[in-house]
C-alpha cells in the first residue's frame, strides 16, 4: 500500500530530488515518482560545473543561480559525502563585463589572457544524487519507481503535484516548447589534470571542456538542439578528445574508459515555475525547462517551486 502524501513530485533528477527535499524539510509528506533511478536520469550524466549556461530568463536565473551557489559552497565542506568540491579553472574567452549580475557574487575570480580564472563548485553527480536521496529519506520522503501518463494519476493520491519531469514535460503538460539539447561526453583516465576548462562557441553545437572528477576526466562536448540520439557517436567522441587535447596535450594519450550522452531539457520560453489548478481542485506546480543549467539553479528553483506549494 502506498504511503500517504501531501505532495507528489514527478521526476527524480536533480530538480525533482532537490524540490522534494525542500518540501520534506518543511514538514510535508512527500513522495517522488520517477520512471528511472537517479543514476539513470539526465542529471547523472552532467559534467556539473556551476555556471548559468544556456538558460533563460536571465532576470530570474541570476537569483536562482546565486542561491544555489551559496548552498554548494556550504556542501563543499564535505565533498566525499555531498559530491560537491570547489575547483579552480578557466572559462575561455569570457570577460566579467559580459556576464550577468550573478557574476558580482563570485569570489576568487580574475581576468587572464585566456578568459576568466575562477574557483567554482564542481559536482560529482552520482555521489550528489545519492546524497540528495539519503537526505530526503532522513526527512521522511519516499522515492518510488513509477512512470505516469498524466498528472491526474498523482493528483488522485496527493493534493499537490510538482512537475519536475524535464523532457517528459513536452508530452505530459503538454508543452511543445520543450526540446532536447544533446550533450555527448568522453570519460578518460585523468593524466594529471587538476583544473577544469571550458570554452563555448554560441554559434556552434561543439563546445570544449574538461572536468576532473573522482571517476576520471570528463571531456566534452556538444549542444545539439532537437537531436534525440542517446547512443555515443564515435566520430564526435574523437573530435571531443582532439579539441580538449589542443588545450592540454596530455589528454591525447589518455585511455578512454567510458562515453556518456544526455539530453538537456531546454524550453524555448525558458524555465517555467508556476502553479495551476488541476481538475478536481488539486494544485499542479511546474518546475522544468532548465536546459543545460539544472544543477546550477537547482536549489533556487526548488525554493521558488516550494513557495508556490504553500
Amino acid at each position: 500500500m502506498s504511503a500517504v502524501a501531501d505532495v507528489i513530485v514527478v521526476g527524480g533528477g536533480v530538480s525533482g530530488l532537490t524540490t522534494a527535499l525542500q518540501l520534506a524539510e518543511r514538514g510535508l509528506r512527500v513522495r517522488v515518482w520517477s520512471r528511472d533511478p537517479a543514476a539513470g536520469t539526465t542529471s547523472a550524466v552532467a559534467g556539473a560545473l556551476w555556471w548559468p549556461y544556456r538558460i533563460e530568463p536571465g532576470a530570474l536565473v541570476s537569483g536562482w543561480s546565486v542561491e544555489t551557489l551559496r548552498v554548494y559552497e556550504e556542501l563543499a565542506a564535505a565533498p566525499a559525502e555531498t559530491g560537491v568540491r570547489r575547483v579552480a579553472g578557466v572559462h575561455g574567452g569570457e570577460r566579467l563585463a559580459a556576464l550577468g549580475p550573478w557574476a558580482r557574487e563570485l569570489d576568487q575570480v580574475s581576468e587572464v589572457p585566456e578568459g576568466l580564472r575562477v574557483t567554482l563548485p564542481l559536482i560529482d553527480m552520482p555521489v550528489h544524487l545519492r546524497w540528495l536521496e539519503g537526505r530526503l529519506a532522513a526527512a521522511g520522503g519516499v522515492v518510488e519507481r513509477r512512470a505516469v501518463d498524466g498528472f491526474g494519476e498523482a493528483a488522485a493520491e496527493a493534493r499537490v503535484v510538482v512537475n519536475c519531469t524535464g523532457l517528459g514535460a513536452r508530452e505530459l503538460v503538454p508543452d511543445a516548447g520543450v526540446r532536447p539539447v544533446r550533450g555527448q561526453l568522453v570519460v578518460v583516465e585523468n593524466p594529471g589534470v587538476e583544473e577544469w576548462f571550458t570554452r563555448a562557441d554560441p554559434a556552434s553545437s561543439a563546445t570544449t571542456y574538461f572536468f576532473p572528477q573522482p571517476g576520471g576526466l570528463l571531456l566534452g562536448g556538444t549542444a545539439e538542439v532537437d537531436d534525440r540520439r542517446t547512443e555515443p557517436d564515435p566520430g564526435t567522441a574523437r573530435e571531443i578528445v582532439e579539441r580538449c587535447a589542443r588545450v592540454r596535450p596530455e589528454i591525447a594519450g589518455a585511455r578512454v574508459i567510458g562515453h556518456r550522452v544526455g539530453l538537456r531539457p531546454a524550453r524555448d520560453a525558458g524555465v517555467r515555475i508556476e502553479a495551476e489548478e488541476l481538475p478536481g481542485g488539486g494544485l499542479l506546480v511546474h518546475n522544468y525547462g532548465h536546459g543545460g543549467a539544472g544543477v546550477t539553479v537547482a536549489w533556487g528553483c526548488a525554493r521558488a517551486a516550494a513557495r508556490l506549494v504553500g
